[in-house]
């Protein structure tokens, strides 16, 4: 039997690379900033019981998988040990598990990946309303497909990488769609519920129901069993 523990994750502002500032810019404009700083407290939450979670598991001989991970390897620290140094809480959990003796894999398509980002370089640097607008309509119409096919080549890597007997950590947008795809011998160990994360997101996106937001909130920062 192989095992894989499924972390759907949300993303903070350093884990965007080169548009952090302007990501942080964006939500600050459009959310405000008590709101924002609201926001960014309860995903630290989040990060935070998940990191507690990691530091009590064993984790000699652990594969990690990683969502935009296009290397393995020691190229593969590198884009870590260069995303802890941003201020990114997922790369830490996973630079911890690897000097714990955990194993780095390639995990995405770097074509693919690459796509994706550019179309939200795009959108991120856009500047006039009219190439705003055409950048989100460009970047809906396409990502939807880029997920799914993103999801397929995760799931292959998967199938090809972990043998009988391993335990695999992946860490993966709650938007994804993985858990369909991966062959039916690998046992999920569902960390977090993922239908939860995705309501807090659009109910923070839309800014619909504060109460039940704050109640989505406590969730995601509350301990993991």
């Amino acid at each position: 039997m192989r095992k894989l523990i499924y972390v759907p994750i949300i993303h903070i502002s350093a884990d965007f690379g080169e548009i952090a500032s302007e990501v942080n810019k964006r939500g600050l404009l459009s959310f405000g900033k008590e709101e924002w700083k609201r926001h960014k407290e309860a995903i630290l939450g989040f990060w935070d019981s998940i990191a507690h979670y990691f530091d009590s598991l064993e984790a000699k001989d652990i594969k990690i998988y990683q969502d935009g991970l296009v290397a393995g390897g020691d190229v593969g620290e590198k884009i870590v040990s260069d995303g802890v140094k941003k201020g990114s809480k997922n790369y830490e959990i996973v630079s911890k598990l690897i000097s714990r003796g955990a194993h780095l894999e390639k995990t995405e398509n770097f074509l693919l990946v690459k796509k994706e980002y550019d179309y939200i370089l795009k959108l991120a640097k856009a500047r006039k309303v009219i190439k705003k607008v055409i950048a989100a309509l460009n970047y809906r119409f396409h990502k939807n497909k880029l997920l799914r096919e993103r999801d397929e080549f995760i799931a292959k890597t998967i199938d090809s990488t972990l043998g009988q007997g391993e335990t695999g950590i992946l860490f993966l947008g709650a938007q994804h769609e993985i858990l369909s795809k991966l062959p039916e011998d690998i046992e999920i160990l569902r960390l977090i519920n993922r239908e939860r994360i995705n309501e807090y997101r659009k109910k923070f996106l839309f800014k619909k129901d504060k109460e039940k937001l704050d109640q989505l909130a406590e969730y995601l920062a509350s301990p993991i069993e």
